[in-house]
């Protein structure tokens, strides 16, 4: 007995380091590899359910969302009992829906029902909560949405977490053109729990209703709370966009682009397109051609940086 034990117990240590290893690839966005990686795993271990799920998530990384269900629906079958196999899967199908709309009618029941059962079985899985908070309001009347639907969600996501329960209200009232509502819950998201998605969420919400002005001095809030560079990146780009608050702007920029790093996310070259889109709006023409031939000299595919110069060169 003590034999087979010694054999058995390096196997799983060796799947648990090839599995670590592909999980590793996933968050470096490196989809190809690991998926080449677990397909290799997956054919000494045909049956190993980590495994699959990782294959699935590999698919939907990468848009295959066909593979990817019948990966998560491999689960389903082996523990139809687990309440993420279940709202992973419904999740594939939402895409694969949104891709193709003639197809669509026909997933929206098996959906739901995805979803639905995943909220059954874990009372406290937020991620399925959120997905039936937009799934209700974005579906018509005639196929099942519900704003009340939705509500009863944001209000079991309340009781989860209040932070969440006031970021799905803010959204259900946004979708349902009710910006004082939608205001009110995304303040009370910053004041419970003033993450930078509490910020994020409300500074989207004045841009998406024409007010610069709110953003900027929202996002202004979020950069004293958390004093990350990447903010100084989104002011200048509210700025540049709306043509509003110039220099605070490129002040703004300038101090992202002297301070950049990787963890930034955003590239200098989208930095250097906002200060030629002030410059733009200044009508300084030598400086905004400055600015968007260095953007276009680091990422020269980029279709706005190209559509920039011949507006600049019009000037």
């Amino acid at each position: 007995m003590k034999k087979w034990l010694l054999i058995f117990v390096p196997i799983l240590c060796f799947s648990q380091a090839s599995l670590d290893e592909v999980e590793k690839l996933l968050k470096k966005r490196q989809f190809e590899k690991a998926e080449t990686q677990i397909e290799d795993f997956l054919n000494k271990h045909p049956n190993h359910l980590k495994a699959i799920e990782l294959l699935g998530d590999a698919y939907g990384y990468q848009k295959k969302w066909d593979l990817a269900v019948t990966e998560y629906k491999k689960l389903l079958d082996a523990k139809p009992n687990v309440a993420n196999y279940h709202y992973k899967y419904g999740g594939v199908l939402g895409m694969k829906a949104l891709q193709n709309k003639l197809k669509a009618l026909g997933l929206i029941g098996d959906i739901k029902n995805a979803f639905t059962k995943a909220a059954e079985l874990d009372k406290n899985h937020i991620d399925t909560r959120w997905a039936l908070v937009e799934l209700y309001m974005q579906l018509p009347g005639i196929f099942g949405g519900s704003k009340s639907k939705s509500l009863k969600y944001a209000n079991e996501l309340a009781n989860l977490s209040k932070v969440d329960g006031h970021l799905a209200k803010g959204y259900i009232y946004e979708y349902d053109d009710e910006p004082e509502l939608a205001e009110k819950h995304y303040k009370m998201a910053i004041e419970i729990g003033g993450s930078l998605t509490c910020f994020s969420k409300l500074t989207n919400f004045y841009e998406n209703k024409k007010q610069p002005e709110k953003a900027i001095l929202t996002i202004e809030q979020a950069q004293k709370k958390h004093k990350r560079n990447a903010l100084h990146y989104q002011i200048g780009k509210v700025a540049a966009e709306y043509n509003t608050q110039l220099e605070k702007g490129e002040a703004c920029l300038q101090v992202y682009l002297k301070n950049h790093s990787p963890k930034d996310g955003v590239p200098k070259a989208w930095a250097h397109y906002r200060l030629a889109q002030i410059h733009t709006h200044k009508n300084n023409k030598v400086q905004a051609l400055k600015y968007i031939d260095l953007a276009i000299a680091e990422l020269p595919k980029i279709r706005p940086f190209k559509k920039q110069k011949e507006e600049i060169l019009n000037l």
